[in-house]
């Protein structure tokens, strides 16, 4: 009986002891995620940033937001800041392609994945990954649809923003699609993604190149600046091309006006995979170091087969 009674005691302990350990087992680390771009005032880094703490709210995660609003120098402070908050891993869209290099080394001296979102930085070997848009063919689509629109060319602007790799990219491509077809870019400007420069920059080629036929704008809220500053002045025999997709700019072209096209992309689809693609390399899981995103051209002609209040 007593050899019974010692019997039961143990069976309960070790049944209280795995219940325990199953108890542990399930409990989760709740990790805590940075996002920081180069401005969340542009409507593209907002869809980005909602998306990816949706993904990552999902899986019981946190997620800290910085905005440095166009200042590299912020933006590094900022991620130094991250760093000490002991965040886990950080999704990062450079100000400036080389100036964030400071913050991308002090990240990798915390051991903190990198994961480069829209814009590549030039020292890429200090990301985990990049995610982006297919930015060449983004600019490239809108060249060659000026080109159709423009059989002999002309003279034209493109109101740039160098310092970002996405930008840059896009008006490369662009300039591809566009050589050896009579065009002649007569009023080019580094706006630095500011709309407000962006307006002051069109309104000065309004006055120092009237004969500018077409505008080519690295995003689309520049290319917005520019219808702006256009229609302030009158000058709607001016084509506009932007980048993005954004519902501003898709409600634009649907009036049929000089806003003629944009090269879309796709801010959900760039946040999902970005957010994939981190917990694959936090659960250490093999990945990709570079997913694609798929850009295309929505214009005048196709405008009726997108939804105009949201992103695609």
């Amino acid at each position: 009986m007593r050899m019974r009674k010692i019997m039961t005691i143990c069976v309960l302990t070790l049944l209280a002891a795995g219940a325990v350990f199953v108890g542990c087992k399930q409990e989760k680390k709740t990790r805590t995620f940075g996002f920081t771009c180069m401005n969340l005032s542009n409507p593209f880094f907002t869809v980005l940033e909602q998306t990816i703490r949706e993904e990552v709210e999902k899986n019981g995660d946190k997620l800290i937001t910085v905005d440095p609003a166009l200042d590299s120098i912020k933006q590094i402070s900022q991620i130094e800041d991250l760093i000490s908050r002991k965040i886990d891993a950080i999704f990062l869209s450079p100000v400036d392609l080389e100036a964030i290099r400071p913050a991308l080394v002090s990240l990798n001296h915390a051991k903190i994945p990198v994961i480069n979102i829209d814009s590549e930085v030039k020292d890429i070997d200090l990301a985990a990954a990049y995610v982006g848009s297919d930015n060449r063919n983004a600019g490239y689509i809108c060249g060659a649809d000026m080109v159709k629109r423009f059989p002999n060319g002309g003279p034209i602007a493109v109101l740039d923003s160098p310092a970002r790799a996405a930008s840059r990219t896009r008006i490369e491509g662009f300039n591809e699609a566009i050589a050896g077809k009579g065009f002649t870019v007569v009023f080019l400007r580094d706006v630095r993604g500011d709309t407000s420069i962006a307006r002051s920059c069109t309104e000065e080629m309004l006055k120092s190149n009237p004969e500018v036929i077409a505008v080519m704008a690295g995003n689309d809220p520049v290319a917005l600046a520019a219808l702006a500053a256009c229609e302030a002045a009158g000058r709607t025999n001016i084509l506009i091309y932007g980048v993005d997709g954004s519902p501003r700019a898709k409600a634009a072209i649907a009036e049929h006006g000089q806003f003629t096209g944009t090269g879309a992309q796709s801010p959900i689809s760039i946040a999902k995979e970005s957010v994939e693609l981190m917990y694959k390399i936090l659960n250490k899981q093999p990945y990709d170091k570079r997913v694609s995103v798929k850009t295309f051209m929505i214009n005048q002609e196709n405008i009726d087969d997108y939804d105009i209040d949201s992103w695609q």
